[in-house]
């Protein structure tokens, strides 16, 4: 059978080992090399309670935390399958080469934002690099066997769907701009929707296109308006970078310069668990004592041993020499919190599953895991996990039909070679900066009425036509984009309440009324509707 996997960090990688180890002939398409996607921006650690530190830490509580931290809208079923293999999957790294930091002969643990226990393992500065570098030389042997085939420097254009089955992809050559079908089972591993908000902690690559087309096609999602702001990134003349909350958990205080002294909020607020409440509370407090941005926060680690700053936290110093110019041993760091992760995405039960048969999701793209908050230290871990089930899954279903294929394929193809004839409208760049505007000005870490209506009139103004200097994908990704940012609109205002990531000033509460999912559709205008949760 025929499996195609979308995108090449950890998600598609897991995906495309574990569907050929199944003995699925599978198809890994990206538009870049696997050492360039966002998985290897992950610094911190990987979740895994194996509590070598006495703290009687267990897998039910992972769960537990995971489910709190989610305010109780993740999939339940879902995440206990996660906590309880999460061990098997840093089993399986290391085995494949993962050179984990170690303590007394055991995977050194970490403390994360929202968990009480050391439950982080973790690779140096740089675990994120090293399990990509690991599962990518896997994935070469694959290649090597011809059991996985890579298309790099490739986008995704569309679904080919007949019937609500999923008979593969369309996709586009970025530089010789050629145009092909394939087939087969589908599993999306394409990650975030940063493009909806410019400048973000991660990758431009991950433009949300996917996802948008997959909603404009009839896959259903879920969950848009939790957007993880995460507390501590650092501006940048390119985007906004991240000072990993492996440096709180080490450590590292947060605090706030009051009447001449240094205020140490998070201590007096939150006095258990301080810098380590779960990274919703951490960014709604700094916005707090911030007022709003109009103060500055700083993240000090000075007070730490020169070794933990320059090697456990190795990429933290080397941002702030490179970027801010400052030294983290004797200077604080100024922080604020950016947009950093989507737990919204493609809705997905627990088997990775989509409401397309023979559609399949895995990563971030996937909304099941995280709720309202994403757990730190559960992004790599979901983005493996989820490649393992996705795999085992898809190759029990394939559908193909060469009419509906050759169909799909040839109305593509009439639609780029007649699309610059159609207009000549405004530079890329430019429309994108106003996108964001109106995502960044609307859907902050709080959200209020009349700003969510006044981005829907301005979303409607917009003008989508790009000028002929553009490429075709470009041409397609932006106006579906803006389908995609309506979705995530229309969803903070239907959520009549404040659950983790999302905070509406009118409602400011928890209502037991909205413990459940936010199910987004499209049959030509969005829809919104709440689905009860599976207990």
């Amino acid at each position: 059978m025929n499996v195609v996997v979308i995108g090449s960090g950890l998600a598609g990688l897991t995906s495309a080992i574990k569907a050929s180890d199944l003995g699925a002939n599978v198809t890994l398409i990206s538009p870049t090399f696997s050492e360039s996607s966002q998985s290897v921006m992950a610094m911190g650690g990987i979740n895994v309670a194996l509590n070598t530190k006495g703290e009687n830490d267990s897998v039910d509580k992972h769960y537990q935390d995971t489910i709190n931290s989610g305010c109780e809208i993740n999939d339940s079923k879902s995440v206990l399958k996660l906590t309880y293999d999460a061990s098997k999957i840093v089993k399986w790294l290391e085995n494949i080469g993962v050179s984990f930091t170690r303590d007394d002969g055991n995977i050194d643990l970490r403390y994360f934002g929202g968990q009480k226990f050391a439950r982080t393992a973790y690779a140096g500065a740089r675990t994120g690099k090293q399990i990509v570098t690991a599962i990518t030389a896997l994935c070469r042997k694959k290649e090597a066997e011809d059991k996985v085939k890579r298309y790099v420097g490739w986008r995704f254009l569309s679904l080919i769907l007949d019937n609500n089955q999923c008979l593969g992809v369309i996709c586009i050559n970025e530089d010789t701009q050629e145009i092909k079908a394939f087939t087969g089972s589908v599993i999306l591993a394409s990650g975030g929707l940063n493009k909806l908000f410019g400048k973000t902690s991660g990758s431009v690559l991950n433009d949300g296109y996917v996802t948008a087309k997959a909603l404009i096609q009839g896959v259903r999602l879920a969950n848009l308006e939790m957007i993880q702001y995460h507390p501590t990134t650092v501006k940048t003349p390119s985007k906004r970078m991240l000072i990993t909350e492996a440096a709180r958990g080490e450590g590292g205080n947060l605090y706030v310069n009051q009447n001449g002294e240094k205020y140490y909020f998070m201590k007096e607020w939150y006095p258990e668990m301080a810098e380590l409440m779960p990274r919703d509370v951490v960014s709604r407090s700094i916005y707090k004592a911030s007022r709003g941005g109009k103060n500055q926060v700083y993240l000090d680690i000075s007070h730490l041993s020169e070794d933990t700053v320059k090697i456990k936290l190795d990429e933290v110093y080397e941002v702030c020499t490179r970027y801010l110019n400052i030294d983290p041993t004797c200077d604080a760091i100024p922080v604020y919190p950016g947009v950093h992760y989507f737990m919204g995405g493609i809705k997905t039960d627990e088997n990775h599953k989509t409401n397309i048969e023979g559609l399949f999701a895995a990563g971030e793209c996937s909304c099941q895991y995280h709720g309202a908050n994403r757990l730190g230290g559960n992004s790599l871990l979901g983005a493996i996990h989820g490649g393992y089930i996705a795999a085992q899954n898809v190759v029990l279903e394939e559908y193909f039909n060469p009419d509906v294929v050759f169909n799909s394929l040839k109305n593509q193809i009439d639609s780029f070679n007649s699309w610059k004839d159609s207009f000549d409208g405004e530079l890329l760049s430019t429309i994108e900066d106003k996108l964001a505007n109106i995502m960044n000005t609307s859907m902050g870490i709080y959200r209020n009425e009349t700003e969510l209506y006044g981005a829907l009139k301005q979303l409607d103004t917009l003008n989508c036509d790009v000028n002929t200097n553009s490429s075709y994908y470009d041409y397609v990704k932006i106006k579906n984009l803006t389908t995609l940012a309506r979705a995530c609109i229309l969803s903070a205002i239907e959520r009549k309440e404040s659950r983790g990531a999302h905070q509406r000033e009118e409602y400011l509460q928890t209502k037991e009324e909205y413990r459940k999912i936010t199910c987004i559709d499209y049959d030509g205008e969005i829809k919104i509707s709440f689905e009860e949760l599976d207990e």
